[in-house]
């Protein structure tokens, strides 16, 4: 199957809403992605952002995966570091390097940007494990959630 990839533009608000989807199902939490989707001025003002970045893989004109990642400015030095905050694909289309090919793409703009990539992924996402391991570097770390709210 032939697949393309593209990081979207103020201009494309209708393939992110595709993503959301996507995210959804891919990740069981359909109410989170869709639940409460953003105006499309909202999200046009988002994709507007430079420190927002998201990547979309197509089969045709079918939004089938895509990630969305953050870029971070460090204060310590002068660089910057992206971080994948979800990277998913459709279930028929897993397995056949749309992940890796999408990391790929955020990888050329990372390099572009000339900033580093980090990702984190569950304990007990064993393909996500994979992937990340396949391409990058392990780091065991903990994560911790702050609650901000009464």
């Amino acid at each position: 199957m032939d697949y393309t990839f593209a990081q979207l533009t103020p201009a494309d608000v209708v393939p992110l809403k595709e993503l959301l989807r996507v995210f959804g199902e891919a990740f069981e939490d359909v109410e989170t992605y869709q639940g409460a989707v953003p105006s499309d001025d909202y999200l046009q003002s988002l994709l507007a952002t430079p420190h927002f970045i998201v990547v979309v893989a197509r089969s045709g004109d079918e939004v089938i995966g895509g990630l969305a990642a953050y870029e971070l400015q460090k204060f310590e030095r002068d660089r910057r570091e992206i971080y994948i905050y979800d990277l998913a694909v459709a279930k028929e289309h897993r397995r056949k390097g749309v992940a890796t090919a999408l990391i790929g793409e955020l990888t050329r703009i990372a390099r572009e940007r000339r900033a580093y990539i980090f990702v984190q992924a569950d304990q007990g996402d064993v393909p996500a494990i994979a992937l990340y391991q396949a391409i990058g570097t392990r780091e065991d770390v903990h994560h911790f959630d702050f609650r901000v709210t009464d």
